[in-house]
Protein backbone atom coordinates (compact mmCIF):
# COMPACT_ATOMS: atom_id res chain seq x y z
CA UNK A 1 0.00 0.00 0.00
CA UNK A 2 1.41 3.15 -1.05
CA UNK A 3 1.99 6.29 1.19
CA UNK A 4 -0.21 8.95 1.10
CA UNK A 5 2.13 11.61 1.68
CA UNK A 6 3.41 10.53 -1.89
CA UNK A 7 0.04 11.79 -3.41
CA UNK A 8 -0.60 14.61 -1.15
CA UNK A 9 2.95 15.90 -2.18
CA UNK A 10 2.15 15.82 -5.59
CA UNK A 11 -1.13 16.90 -5.60
CA UNK A 12 0.38 20.29 -3.90
CA UNK A 13 3.63 20.86 -6.50
CA UNK A 14 1.97 23.62 -8.65
CA UNK A 15 3.73 27.27 -9.27
CA UNK A 16 0.43 28.74 -8.52
CA UNK A 17 1.20 31.24 -5.83
CA UNK A 18 -1.39 32.66 -3.21
CA UNK A 19 -1.31 36.09 -1.97
CA UNK A 20 -2.74 36.76 1.04
CA UNK A 21 -3.54 40.46 -0.64
CA UNK A 22 -6.81 43.02 0.02
CA UNK A 23 -9.53 43.15 -2.92
CA UNK A 24 -8.35 46.60 -4.41
CA UNK A 25 -10.55 49.11 -6.05
CA UNK A 26 -9.90 47.83 -9.88
CA UNK A 27 -11.27 44.51 -8.80
CA UNK A 28 -13.85 46.06 -7.04
CA UNK A 29 -14.84 47.86 -9.91
CA UNK A 30 -14.36 44.64 -11.96
CA UNK A 31 -16.75 42.46 -10.13
CA UNK A 32 -19.30 45.37 -10.42
CA UNK A 33 -18.91 45.96 -14.23
CA UNK A 34 -20.20 42.08 -14.24
CA UNK A 35 -23.43 42.82 -13.02
CA UNK A 36 -23.97 45.37 -14.82
CA UNK A 37 -22.95 48.22 -12.07
CA UNK A 38 -20.37 50.40 -12.32
CA UNK A 39 -19.57 52.84 -8.98
CA UNK A 40 -19.02 56.36 -9.85
CA UNK A 41 -15.73 57.81 -10.12
CA UNK A 42 -14.91 61.34 -9.13
CA UNK A 43 -14.63 63.39 -12.49
CA UNK A 44 -12.11 65.70 -13.04
CA UNK A 45 -12.71 69.26 -12.21
CA UNK A 46 -14.28 71.48 -14.90
CA UNK A 47 -12.15 74.06 -15.94
CA UNK A 48 -13.32 77.62 -14.97
CA UNK A 49 -15.02 78.59 -17.95
CA UNK A 50 -14.79 81.90 -19.86
CA UNK A 51 -14.84 85.38 -18.91
CA UNK A 52 -18.01 87.28 -20.25
CA UNK A 53 -15.78 90.12 -21.37
CA UNK A 54 -14.54 87.97 -23.91
CA UNK A 55 -17.89 87.52 -25.96
CA UNK A 56 -18.78 91.27 -25.60
CA UNK A 57 -17.35 93.42 -28.38
CA UNK A 58 -14.95 95.65 -28.21
CA UNK A 59 -17.34 98.82 -28.58
CA UNK A 60 -19.47 98.19 -25.78
CA UNK A 61 -19.74 101.07 -23.73
CA UNK A 62 -22.24 99.47 -20.79
CA UNK A 63 -21.82 97.39 -17.61
CA UNK A 64 -21.84 94.23 -17.13
CA UNK A 65 -25.54 92.66 -16.90
CA UNK A 66 -26.70 95.48 -16.92
CA UNK A 67 -28.43 96.91 -21.02
CA UNK A 68 -26.90 99.75 -22.21
CA UNK A 69 -29.14 102.54 -22.17
CA UNK A 70 -29.83 103.99 -26.32
CA UNK A 71 -30.85 107.60 -26.10
CA UNK A 72 -30.76 107.93 -29.96
CA UNK A 73 -33.06 104.99 -30.48
CA UNK A 74 -36.02 106.27 -28.26
CA UNK A 75 -35.65 110.02 -30.22
CA UNK A 76 -35.62 108.43 -33.42
CA UNK A 77 -38.78 106.42 -32.69
CA UNK A 78 -42.04 108.11 -33.72
CA UNK A 79 -44.44 109.13 -31.13
CA UNK A 80 -46.98 106.82 -30.40
CA UNK A 81 -50.57 108.31 -30.57
CA UNK A 82 -52.20 109.17 -27.32
CA UNK A 83 -55.55 109.19 -26.40
CA UNK A 84 -55.86 112.76 -27.13
CA UNK A 85 -55.09 112.63 -30.81
CA UNK A 86 -57.56 109.72 -31.27
CA UNK A 87 -61.07 110.80 -32.71
CA UNK A 88 -64.55 110.83 -31.01
CA UNK A 89 -66.08 107.71 -30.58
CA UNK A 90 -69.27 109.06 -32.42
CA UNK A 91 -67.15 110.00 -35.58
CA UNK A 92 -66.13 106.78 -35.43
CA UNK A 93 -69.22 105.19 -35.54
CA UNK A 94 -70.39 107.80 -38.56
CA UNK A 95 -72.77 109.90 -36.34
CA UNK A 96 -72.02 113.62 -37.23
CA UNK A 97 -74.98 115.62 -34.95
CA UNK A 98 -74.50 118.72 -37.07
CA UNK A 99 -75.38 116.53 -40.67
CA UNK A 100 -78.55 115.55 -38.54
CA UNK A 101 -79.50 118.88 -37.57
CA UNK A 102 -78.75 120.02 -41.41
CA UNK A 103 -80.40 117.46 -42.93
CA UNK A 104 -83.60 117.87 -40.36
CA UNK A 105 -83.67 121.54 -41.30
CA UNK A 106 -84.06 120.56 -45.20
CA UNK A 107 -86.80 118.14 -44.66
CA UNK A 108 -88.86 120.73 -42.64
CA UNK A 109 -88.18 123.78 -45.42
CA UNK A 110 -88.94 121.89 -48.66
CA UNK A 111 -87.77 125.41 -50.07
CA UNK A 112 -84.68 124.99 -49.06
CA UNK A 113 -82.17 123.96 -51.49
CA UNK A 114 -80.53 120.15 -50.07
CA UNK A 115 -76.75 120.02 -49.88
CA UNK A 116 -75.89 116.92 -52.27
CA UNK A 117 -72.69 116.34 -50.34
CA UNK A 118 -74.20 115.64 -47.27
CA UNK A 119 -77.36 113.99 -48.23
CA UNK A 120 -75.73 111.48 -50.22
CA UNK A 121 -74.00 110.09 -46.77
CA UNK A 122 -75.04 106.51 -45.76
CA UNK A 123 -76.40 108.24 -41.99
CA UNK A 124 -79.56 106.04 -40.33
CA UNK A 125 -79.27 107.33 -36.75
CA UNK A 126 -81.77 109.84 -37.67
CA UNK A 127 -83.91 107.44 -39.51
CA UNK A 128 -84.00 105.11 -36.73
CA UNK A 129 -84.87 107.55 -34.53
CA UNK A 130 -88.28 108.75 -36.31
CA UNK A 131 -89.48 105.54 -37.50
CA UNK A 132 -89.60 104.87 -33.42
CA UNK A 133 -91.06 108.20 -32.59
CA UNK A 134 -93.62 107.21 -35.23
CA UNK A 135 -93.98 104.21 -33.48
CA UNK A 136 -94.48 105.38 -29.97
CA UNK A 137 -96.94 108.00 -31.29
CA UNK A 138 -98.93 105.66 -33.02
CA UNK A 139 -99.03 103.39 -29.98
CA UNK A 140 -99.98 106.13 -27.58
CA UNK A 141 -102.69 106.76 -29.73
CA UNK A 142 -103.73 103.20 -29.16
CA UNK A 143 -101.90 101.62 -32.27
CA UNK A 144 -99.12 98.97 -31.96
CA UNK A 145 -98.09 98.81 -35.34
CA UNK A 146 -94.29 98.70 -35.08
CA UNK A 147 -94.23 95.77 -37.57
CA UNK A 148 -96.14 97.86 -40.25
CA UNK A 149 -93.95 100.88 -39.63
CA UNK A 150 -90.83 98.59 -40.06
CA UNK A 151 -91.73 96.19 -42.76
CA UNK A 152 -93.31 99.29 -44.65
CA UNK A 153 -89.95 101.09 -44.76
CA UNK A 154 -87.59 98.21 -45.50
CA UNK A 155 -89.93 97.05 -48.25
CA UNK A 156 -90.50 101.05 -49.64
CA UNK A 157 -86.90 101.58 -49.85
CA UNK A 158 -86.35 98.70 -51.77
CA UNK A 159 -88.96 99.64 -54.22
CA UNK A 160 -87.47 103.26 -54.73
CA UNK A 161 -83.72 102.06 -54.57
CA UNK A 162 -84.40 99.88 -57.87
CA UNK A 163 -86.62 102.41 -59.22
CA UNK A 164 -84.12 105.18 -58.97
CA UNK A 165 -80.99 103.03 -60.10
CA UNK A 166 -83.11 102.88 -63.06
CA UNK A 167 -83.66 106.63 -63.50
CA UNK A 168 -79.93 108.10 -62.78
CA UNK A 169 -76.91 107.26 -64.74
CA UNK A 170 -74.61 107.69 -61.61
CA UNK A 171 -76.81 105.26 -58.90
CA UNK A 172 -77.75 105.49 -55.61
CA UNK A 173 -77.04 102.99 -52.59
CA UNK A 174 -79.72 101.23 -50.53
CA UNK A 175 -77.67 102.88 -47.29
CA UNK A 176 -78.92 106.72 -48.65
CA UNK A 177 -82.77 105.89 -50.09
CA UNK A 178 -82.94 104.40 -46.30
CA UNK A 179 -81.40 107.55 -45.15
CA UNK A 180 -83.48 110.28 -47.53
CA UNK A 181 -86.80 108.29 -46.98
CA UNK A 182 -86.07 108.27 -43.18
CA UNK A 183 -85.78 111.79 -42.97
CA UNK A 184 -88.47 112.62 -44.80
CA UNK A 185 -90.44 111.24 -42.32
CA UNK A 186 -90.14 113.22 -40.11
CA UNK A 187 -93.40 115.36 -41.23
CA UNK A 188 -95.47 112.39 -40.82
CA UNK A 189 -94.32 112.04 -37.04
CA UNK A 190 -95.89 115.34 -36.50
CA UNK A 191 -98.65 113.84 -37.78
CA UNK A 192 -99.21 111.55 -35.93
CA UNK A 193 -98.49 112.85 -32.54
CA UNK A 194 -101.45 114.58 -33.45
CA UNK A 195 -103.17 111.80 -33.88
CA UNK A 196 -102.96 111.59 -30.21
CA UNK A 197 -104.86 114.65 -28.78
CA UNK A 198 -107.48 114.22 -31.33
CA UNK A 199 -109.09 111.92 -34.36
CA UNK A 200 -108.13 113.05 -37.32
CA UNK A 201 -111.17 110.52 -39.34
CA UNK A 202 -112.87 113.64 -41.04
CA UNK A 203 -112.20 116.34 -43.31
CA UNK A 204 -109.78 118.12 -41.50
CA UNK A 205 -107.45 114.70 -40.42
CA UNK A 206 -107.81 113.30 -44.20
CA UNK A 207 -106.54 117.57 -45.26
CA UNK A 208 -103.89 117.35 -43.11
CA UNK A 209 -102.84 113.83 -44.24
CA UNK A 210 -102.59 114.92 -47.71
CA UNK A 211 -100.83 118.21 -46.83
CA UNK A 212 -98.32 115.74 -45.16
CA UNK A 213 -97.94 113.22 -47.62
CA UNK A 214 -97.07 116.14 -49.99
CA UNK A 215 -94.31 117.73 -48.04
CA UNK A 216 -92.50 114.51 -47.46
CA UNK A 217 -93.04 113.31 -50.95
CA UNK A 218 -91.47 116.32 -51.86
CA UNK A 219 -89.22 117.08 -49.49
CA UNK A 220 -87.66 113.20 -50.32
CA UNK A 221 -87.67 114.00 -54.12
CA UNK A 222 -85.80 117.42 -53.84
CA UNK A 223 -82.92 115.81 -52.16
CA UNK A 224 -82.98 112.82 -54.47
CA UNK A 225 -82.36 115.04 -57.82
CA UNK A 226 -79.56 117.14 -56.04
CA UNK A 227 -77.84 113.85 -54.91
CA UNK A 228 -78.05 112.38 -58.18
CA UNK A 229 -78.13 114.78 -60.38
CA UNK A 230 -81.71 114.55 -61.63
CA UNK A 231 -82.73 117.66 -62.90
CA UNK A 232 -86.24 118.19 -64.37
CA UNK A 233 -87.15 114.79 -62.77
CA UNK A 234 -87.98 115.65 -59.07
CA UNK A 235 -92.32 115.19 -60.19
CA UNK A 236 -91.25 111.74 -61.45
CA UNK A 237 -89.58 110.44 -58.42
CA UNK A 238 -92.03 112.74 -55.68
CA UNK A 239 -95.35 110.33 -56.87
CA UNK A 240 -93.36 106.93 -55.59
CA UNK A 241 -92.75 108.55 -52.54
CA UNK A 242 -96.05 109.78 -51.97
CA UNK A 243 -97.68 106.32 -52.51
CA UNK A 244 -95.09 105.31 -49.67
CA UNK A 245 -95.79 107.75 -47.17
CA UNK A 246 -99.50 107.56 -48.13
CA UNK A 247 -99.06 104.39 -46.56
CA UNK A 248 -97.83 105.47 -43.72
CA UNK A 249 -100.81 108.22 -43.49
CA UNK A 250 -103.32 105.51 -43.55
CA UNK A 251 -101.80 103.53 -40.91
CA UNK A 252 -101.88 107.47 -38.65
CA UNK A 253 -105.43 108.48 -39.65
CA UNK A 254 -106.88 104.87 -39.27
Amino acid sequence: MSNPEQYDMGFYQSNYIIDNQEPSCNDSNAYGNVYGYREPQATEQPSSPAPPEMFLPSDYGGQLLQPASNLDYYSQSPSVDTFDEEPPLLEELGINFDHIWQKTLTVLNPMKPADGSIMNETDLTGPILFCVALGATLLMAGKAQFGYVYGMSAIGCLGIHSLLNLMSNSGVSYGCVASVLGYCLLPMVLLSSCAVFFSLQGTIGTMSALLIITWCSLSASKIFISALAMEGQQLLVAYPCALLYGLFALLTVF
